[in-house]
């Protein structure tokens, strides 16, 4: 990577001027006045005691003697300005067209466990699923792209309360079905289908919130589903295959996919261990009839409370499947850091866990455990993004108005053959959804504004693919008369630097997506490419420039600059078009 290069450089010439520091150099925030810039004269100085003003002279002299910077200044109070020579950016350019991995960087290996998704079997995705996994899925492409080792799953809600309530409400719906009773393998189970599933949960929790006797039978069917009632496996193995499917579906429009479909179930085996775990190092006690563990520490500002490990009706929570899950990845995986893409509210929750798991020596200690959290999707009106009925709006109703706003824009401007705008659409209406999203940091709450983020300009996924459509049509021209797409790249102009430098840069945003854990420096820094592109594509001939060097130097930098763009896109899960 450019900054890396010219790091290794700077570290050379403050040694070379009697310096031993290692200096770190980053693009500058003064592009008036330089490309990069070097501080490190300030701890040179402080180490060396002398003003860092002579030590960044000392060390730009050094520096001045390399052909490849075009100015290199010591400036008060004691940075290193540096400015390369065209030639040099277009040399990175060449390196990085010829690049297989278009300039991403690659690091040291390592696996990671990501859990992200998390959505309770027998419940309809909706809105507030979103974030947790088009942000996972981008973190995962991220650090696959630069070569980690990643295991994702989708941790499925499928031991718990919710499992319970839906088999309380089915039991007095149909109680000739012998699952309720005394079940015999083999015996029929009741047809479900995903929409029944959709509206069963909501009336059971509803109905638990003020029947005292149907929410204790509801805790009593969790109990015994945890026990392993057969007749209560079975018709959970047939929610779980028909919710399933609908899971499948909707993550699969949203092109979100996982490595496991794993759930709390999985976890269950690993319950009677983590116990014993506890037990033995003497860890868990009793508190009002539950199992907990204390985690708090002196240090902590807050009061964090014990986990509770078991309920005191002797059932399983959320802390338990989640501590047995740790156990479970632990033997599959051996991972170096585990990630948790989860709502912000629930940070308390994996304190908790983690410490527990740390105490308990249930992971490593050089195993990192990592809660991500994301911040609320909020309407116009900054509250809570609901129907306009007022309440949680499904996933797939979401996708469907996105899509079809899209379509419709598409209909109006029937610029896009008939054939293509039904995918076209789509993939417009997911560009939309993801970079709104994404280009926020996922720490953040956000404004889910339509019309906003189906717009062709501004800091958009619509104005990125316009972009990328853009270049599709000069190449496939190009293609068309013969012209060569491919060839060594030279500066001419003011917006091809501009763009370039972009380009030869833009690694600097991968590693701090990845460092981070925010797809939003992918968002941003596409962008940036995209708008140097449009003042590239604005200022010189390309297509019609008559001196041939100059036109296939212009074609080489269209196609690098759509390999760079495509492979940011990629990393956020977002498929381009041809021609929009």
């Amino acid at each position: 990577m450019i900054t890396d290069i010219l790091a290794e450089k700077v570290t050379a010439a403050f040694k070379a001027a009697g310096y031993d520091i290692t200096a770190n150099v980053t693009l500058s925030d003064r592009p008036d006045l330089c490309q990069f810039q070097c501080n490190n004269a300030f701890a040179a100085a402080k180490a060396y005691r002398k003003a860092p003003f002579i030590v960044a002279e000392e060390t730009a002299k050094v520096l001045s003697a390399d052909p490849m910077f075009k100015s290199v200044e010591g400036v008060k109070p004691g940075f290193v300005n540096i400015t390369l020579t065209d030639e040099a950016i277009a040399a990175f350019a060449d390196e990085i067209a010829s690049d297989e991995n278009a300039g991403v960087p690659v690091e040291k290996s390592e696996v990671i466990v990501m859990d992200y998704g998390g959505p309770n079997v027998a419940k309809p995705l909706h809105i507030g699923h979103l974030r947790s996994a088009i942000i996972g899925q981008s973190l995962k492409l991220i650090a696959r792209r630069m070569g980690k080792t990643v295991h994702s799953d989708i941790h499925l809600g499928d031991w718990g309360l919710q499992i319970g309530l839906v088999i309380a409400e089915l039991s007095e719906r149909m109680p000739q079905y012998s699952c309720f009773g005394d079940y015999h393998e083999g015996d029929a189970l009741p047809e479900l289908t995903a929409d029944m599933l959709n509206e069963v949960y909501p009336t059971a929790s509803g109905r638990s919130k003020t029947d005292e006797a149907f929410a204790a039978k509801a805790h009593a069917a969790t109990v015994a589903l945890q026990e392993r009632r057969p007749g209560y496996i079975a018709l959970w193995n047939e929610i779980m295959r028909v919710s399933c499917g609908d899971l499948r579906a909707n993550y699969d429009a949203l092109g979100v996919d996982f490595d496991y479909w794993y759930g709390e179930s999985d976890a269950d085996a690993y319950i009677p261990e983590l116990m014993d775990i506890l037990d033995r190092k003497g860890l868990s006690y009793e508190s009002d009839g539950a199992i907990v563990v204390d985690v708090a520490e002196e240090s902590d500002k807050a009061p964090i409370p014990p986990v509770i490990v078991r309920k005191s009706d002797g059932s399983s929570i959320y802390a338990t499947t989640d501590l047995a899950t740790l156990i479970q990845r632990q033997r599959d995986f051996a991972p170096d850091k585990v990630w948790y893409v989860v709502d912000n509210r629930q940070e308390q929750h994996f304190t908790q866990v983690f410490r527990c798991a740390r105490k308990a020596g249930i992971v490593p200690d050089g195993t990192g455990l990592e809660f991500l959290g994301f911040g609320t999707m909020n309407g116009t009106d900054g509250k809570p993004y609901k129907t306009r009925e007022g309440g949680v709006m499904r996933l797939s109703d979401l996708i469907s108005q996105v899509v079809t706003a899209a379509r419709e824009r598409m209909d109006e401007q029937g610029r896009t053959a008939e054939a293509e705008r039904d995918e076209n659409a789509r993939r417009i209406g997911m560009a939309a959804i993801k970079f709104g999203d994404l280009i926020n940091h996922r720490s953040k709450d956000y404004i889910f504004d339509i019309d906003k983020f189906l717009s062709a300009e501004g800091k958009t996924g619509v104005y990125i693919l316009y972009t990328v459509s853009r270049i599709n049509s000069i190449l496939r021209r190009a293609s068309e008369s013969g012209a060569p797409t491919e060839g060594k790249m030279t500066v001419s102009s003011d917006s091809e630097r501009d763009l370039m430098l972009a380009l030869i840069t833009s690694g600097q945003s991968w590693k701090m997506a990845l460092s981070e854990r925010a797809p939003s420096y992918i968002c941003e820094d596409v962008y940036q490419l995209a708008a140097a592109f449009s003042r590239f594509y604005h200022d010189v001939r390309i297509l019609d420039e008559e001196d041939e060097a100059k036109r296939t130097s212009r074609l080489a930098l269209c196609s690098l600059t759509r390999n760079v763009i495509t492979a940011h896109l990629d990393a956020l899960g977002i498929k381009t078009v041809e021609t929009m």
